[in-house]
């Protein structure tokens, strides 16, 4: 029935065609589907043919059971993790609300079907149709329904998430097609990105969520389809997730060595230090690290030595992403670039490096270091040229010819070549040390600005920067605060500076409006916490979701990176170059590694 109907719409619109003579054989292609299909790539083909059994870095074999507990920081209020009020139990996402599509991370960006078996799409991606699985079922046994989807399109872009309004806002209107289909028609804004961002759309039960309030936080069992279902929830210190024994998915490829544990808890601590102490004695189980110090000093105790505790290091095709001491630009005091490219002089990696992290990191040159997409050491090609051409102000010559270079700094502390130029560059916008401090000559106001910090190590780094700017007389404060305290000023920019970090994928979209576009700045809860409102920033975002293959795809970005690095909204600190991880000894590892990395969710339990 439902080929049919695509076929006299076809039909249709050929008819049209003949009789006005109005559409082009270029129009026709790109108005045509491309068919129901068991994946969308972003560009090209995807990597797994349909009926693939597994992907290639998940273990089919590994057994089902035990138990695993991760460790956090902080604490939590919400198990609601579609709403910016309260903080939200870690997991949620990942355990129990499921997508219409999943992701494989053996490729750039590419799904598979979960709750939608298929999906079909226009040529010029103006639609997408998903068809939902007839065995998807909530963890109340309810199936997952077109009206579920709907429901939840509608209650997340009017009450969720800032990046989920601006995501669904894309969205001009839904047709049911059957029993079990749904057609997306999306606004005509050329972002050929949007078929993927909806098949990422966390579905919710309409039967349970429309009889809640929905911005409520507070701890309300959450209902999803998911592989796990809340089990036992301490609020504040942990959330325990159990396998759901009658999960409707178990048997799909994409869950395929996946889902293996019984029970995963998190388990939450005051500080990284008492984290990792509870990690010493066997409280939890798996611990991320990204302190060099501790990496390399304080891994000798004596689970370790026992054998019981082993660490790895894993190398992943990822960008490095972007870690920086970012500059609120709504403050006056960092309104003026000039005032920015200085600050981000003084800052001596070297040093910081060698004394600070044993030598450990790697600075950080772009917001994609280390991949295809970033801009460092590479001159800009014509391609960015022309897609920046609108906006010659934008881009400094420096960074156009060969990309960001980070000032060289002196590992011995001295750096006075860094200072000379950080001086001069103030000079320009006004300032001059008067009486040992550095002062806007005409409003005679100090350059001065807090440090807003939430964890010791954040406090270590800022108090080392705040000692660095002090030899030129700038005042940096560095003002701890409790974690909730942290979030709450962070979410409504109540700050001069904070440390900040952003995850970068193969294939930027949609979130990058949300990081970085002129829309976010004003908005509260995005993470814009620069105050960026730069139209080229914007219109290169255009382009990168417009963007039709990968050649065009990687200009756009290119120029977005250079953009940004341009406007010096942050200073860009450092990363690690492969990710290390410590693991209690029954916890096990698939033998292959995915393009991002290790993914936990593989992973599995062998008690000795």
């Amino acid at each position: 029935m439902r080929t049919g109907l695509h076929i006299s719409r076809w039909a249709a619109f050929a008819v049209l065609v003949l009789l006005t003579g109005s559409a082009s054989a270029d129009q026709i292609e790109r108005a045509a589907s491309t068919g129901p299909s068991h994946a969308i790539a972003m560009h090209g083909e995807p990597l797994y043919p349909e009926g693939f059994k597994h992907f290639r870095y998940v273990n089919p074999a590994a057994p089902k059971g035990g138990a695993i507990v991760y460790g956090a920081t902080g604490s939590f209020d919400s198990l609601n993790p579609f709403i910016v009020r309260g903080t939200s139990a870690l997991g949620l996402r990942e355990h129990v609300f499921e997508s219409l599509l999943a992701r494989g991370y053996d490729e750039p960006f590419t799904l598979y079907g979960l709750l939608a078996e298929s999906i079909d799409v226009a040529g010029d991606r103006s639609w997408a149709a998903f068809t939902l699985n007839p065995q998807a079922r909530f963890s109340d046994g309810e199936p997952v329904t077109v009206d579920d989807v709907v429901y939840s399109l509608e209650t997340l872009r009017d009450k969720g998430r800032p990046n989920y309004k601006t995501y669904y806002a894309k969205v001009e209107r839904m047709e049911r097609i059957g029993e079990r289909t749904i057609k997306f028609i999306f606004f005509p804004d050329g972002d050929r990105e949007i078929p993927l961002i909806i098949g990422l759309m966390p579905i919710i039960p309409k039967h349970v969520y429309e009889k809640r309030d929905f911005n409520a936080a507070g701890f309300e069992a959450p209902i999803g389809s998911g592989p796990y279902i809340v089990d036992q929830v301490k609020p504040g210190n942990s959330i325990t997730y159990r396998r759901n024994p009658d999960y409707w998915g178990v048997d799909l490829a994409v869950n395929a060595g996946q889902n293996n544990i019984d029970l995963v808890t998190y388990e939450y601590f005051r500080d990284s230090n008492a984290s990792f102490e509870a990690f010493k004695s066997g409280i939890y189980h798996a611990r991320p690290e990204d302190d060099p110090g501790r990496w390399t000093q304080s891994y000798d105790f004596p689970a370790l030595r026992a054998g019981k505790v082993r660490k790895e290091a894993f190398d992943s095709g990822m960008p490095s992403g972007m870690y920086a001491l970012v500059f609120n630009t709504r403050r006056p005091v960092f309104a003026d670039r000039r005032v920015r490219q200085a600050l981000t002089q003084l800052f001596n990696f070297e040093w910081v490096n060698k004394n600070l992290y044993y030598g450990s990191y790697v600075r950080t040159e772009s917001f994609f270091d280390g991949s295809e997409l970033g801009s460092h050491d590479r001159p800009a090609e014509e391609r960015e040229r022309e897609l920046l051409a609108p906006f010659p102000d934008a881009v400094t010559p420096e960074i156009m010819n060969r990309g960001w270079q980070a000032p060289q700094g002196d590992a011995g502390g001295q750096d006075r070549k860094n200072r000379a130029r950080a001086i001069a560059q103030l000079r320009d916008a006004g300032y001059e040390i008067l009486n040992g401090v550095m002062t806007h000559v005409e409003t005679g106001h100090p350059l001065s600005f807090e440090i807003l910090v939430a964890t010791p190590g954040e406090e270590r780094l800022a108090l080392t920067y705040s000692r660095m700017v002090k030899r030129i007389g700038v005042i940096a404060d560095v003002r701890n605060v409790d974690p909730s305290q942290y979030q709450e000023r962070r979410s409504n920019y109540d700050f001069d500076t904070i440390f900040n970090s952003w995850f970068s994928s193969l294939s930027p979209g949609n979130e990058q409006s949300f990081y970085w576009g002129s829309a976010a700045a004003d908005m509260p809860g995005t993470r814009n916490y620069m105050g960026a409102k730069e139209p080229a920033i914007d219109a290169m975002i255009d382009a990168m979701l417009a963007a039709e293959t990968r050649e065009e795809f990687v200009a756009a970005v290119r120029a977005m990176d250079r953009v940004l690095l341009s406007g010096a909204y942050m200073i860009p600190l450092f990363h690690q170059p492969e990710q290390w991880l410590a693991l209690w000894q029954q916890v096990k590892v698939p033998e292959e590694t995915s393009l991002y990395g290790y993914r936990s969710g593989t992973w599995w339990i062998e008690e000795n």
